[in-house]
């Protein structure tokens, strides 16, 4: 099936998470990515593991784990562009484009000749997008920014932990993601604008900006409440009972979401009284009465097994489910029934498994059917077919150190 952007180039300058999974959405969606990385050494993340890609012999690729996860689809095109030539290139690249992604500090292409001003200059109606831990301005614009420091001056980590414990970070890098998903978005946005104006334009994404923005109903409590919000484990500030609990060889979630729930989990318990005491018959007064509320239903569930819990509420239709490690994840039978393990082939390896596209257009799954590249694999080839250049000049350049 050929995607829904196959008709776009995105010249993609970023590296390490946020920008390169804005990108990798773009091209499981069908665009053509160019993803410019340094000779020799390419996005950081090639080199962040173990664990790294095993070939048909078991021995490794040096193709990290990591960059495998955010560049799907892309082709993989080493410019030196710190050089006047290499930047020459890059810039004859941008105007075969529609978009360029980057994620440099403030100011870090205009030396180059590759910010804004200077892409525009050669293709009007590019979209830019600019990726940073802090904006284009304000009093941290010249500060380098990443995820985890972002989750704890963003909030996020003022509410993940235990009450007592720590602030944590969340398991994976959520900042970065969401920034990623805000970049495909607004890049989106801004070509729906070009295709009625015929103007480009720049995108400000802060990684800071979207950390606070998705503080959702967390940042709602504070603005309207006036409280700060606190850590509360795996409960949730508005909701009881909404939150894990230990069971008798284990753990579960249980996640009531209304009134009526709660009365079937209590009759599910043999406690039906409990969902009609008036302390706890509405949700309002349960969030009130959670300090005497939580306890007696820990020692409900801690009566019976995960497995029990589960076919008895699933049942009864109350939401609830088991905590899964990432085995037992891509072992689901629903996981597995919508082919979230994808397989690609890989040059080095044979074949490749990675996480699909969640989005389904049309009953299809948006995956590209390319793996991650290796570095430089498509230089080569893109620089004859998109600028022209011949075996001669590529082999000129590569003498030089340009490519």
């Amino acid at each position: 099936m050929t995607g829904p952007l196959s008709h776009l180039r995105v010249l993609d300058l970023s590296r390490v998470l946020a920008g390169p999974w804005a990108s990798q959405l773009l091209a499981d969606m069908g665009a053509e990515v160019i993803k410019v990385e340094r000779p020799g050494e390419g996005d950081d993340t090639r080199g962040w593991g173990p664990p790294f890609l095993k070939d048909g012999e078991g021995n490794d690729t040096g193709e990290a784990a990591y960059f495998l996860s955010a560049n799907r689809g892309k082709r993989s095109v080493s410019i030196d562009f710190t050089c006047p030539e290499g930047q020459a290139l890059v810039r004859r690249l941008a105007a075969r484009s529609d978009v360029v992604l980057e994620n440099f500090k403030v100011g870090g292409l205009a030396k180059y000749g590759l910010d804004y001003p200077a892409l525009k200059a050669v293709k009007p109606d590019l979209v830019y997008c600019s990726i940073t831990g802090f904006g284009q301005d304000g009093p941290y614009a010249g500060r380098a920014g990443y995820d985890f420091l972002i989750q704890g001056m963003g909030g996020l980590m003022s509410l993940t932990g235990e009450a007592e414990g720590q602030p944590m970070k969340v398991g994976v890098a959520l900042t970065d993601i969401f920034t990623g998903m805000y970049a495909g978005f607004a890049v989106l946005a801004a070509l729906a604008r070009r295709d009625r104006t015929g103007e480009g334009g720049h995108i400000d994404l802060a990684l800071l900006d979207v950390q606070v923005a998705v503080l959702a109903n967390q940042a709602a409590n504070y603005l309207v409440g006036g409280t700060v919000p606190r850590r509360l484990g795996n409960a949730h500030p508005n909701i009881v009972p909404y939150q894990a609990f230990a069971t008798a060889d284990g753990h579960i979630i249980l996640a009531v979401g209304n009134d009526g729930q709660f009365r079937r989990f209590c009759e599910t318990a043999g406690r039906p009284d409990l969902g009609s005491n008036p302390r706890y018959a509405t949700n309002v007064e349960r969030v009130r009465n959670r300090a005497e509320l939580v306890p007696t239903l820990e020692a409900l569930l801690a009566a019976r097994s995960s497995a029990e819990w589960i076919a008895a509420l699933e049942t009864a239709g109350v939401p609830c489910g088991p905590i899964n490690d990432l085995a037992g994840v891509f072992a689901d039978p629903q996981v597995i029934h919508r082919g979230l393990r994808t397989r690609l082939d890989h040059p080095l390896a044979g074949g490749i498994d990675l996480v699909a596209n969640p989005i389904r257009l049309d009953g299809a799954q948006a995956v590209s059917g390319r793996a991650p590249p290796l570095l430089g694999a498509d230089t080569a080839e893109v620089l004859a077919d998109l600028l022209g250049l011949d075996a001669a000049e590529m082999a000129r350049l590569k003498a030089a150190g340009v490519v």
